[in-house]
């Protein structure tokens, strides 16, 4: 893709959407973790295969969860998926 500036409109969340485009030459996916900087008034976005050691914000865990459960095998999501299930019920019956 060229260097050319992109315009978006940021929502009422404050989100704004990457375009394809972008997401495919930078290599993002969905589920992919990515790094917000702000330096300078600028926000940078950068997709990261890690979350730096000791940023243990529920974010960070978040997302860190979520790039490993893409890369685990079918059947060890499907037990996650059942222990989780369980706790969930227990939860609501205690």
């Amino acid at each position: 893709m060229k260097n050319k500036s992109l315009y978006k409109l940021m929502d009422g969340k404050g989100r704004v959407l990457i375009p394809k485009e972008l997401r495919t030459a930078s290599g993002m996916d969905y589920g992919d973790i990515v790094r917000l900087e702000l330096a300078n008034g600028r926000v940078s976005v950068q997709k990261v295969d890690i979350i730096e050691i000791g940023d243990q914000s529920p974010e960070a865990v978040e997302a860190y969860v979520r790039a490993a459960f893409k890369t685990m095998p079918d059947d060890t999501r499907l037990s996650l998926i059942s222990d989780l299930t369980a706790l969930l019920q227990q939860k609501k019956e205690g």
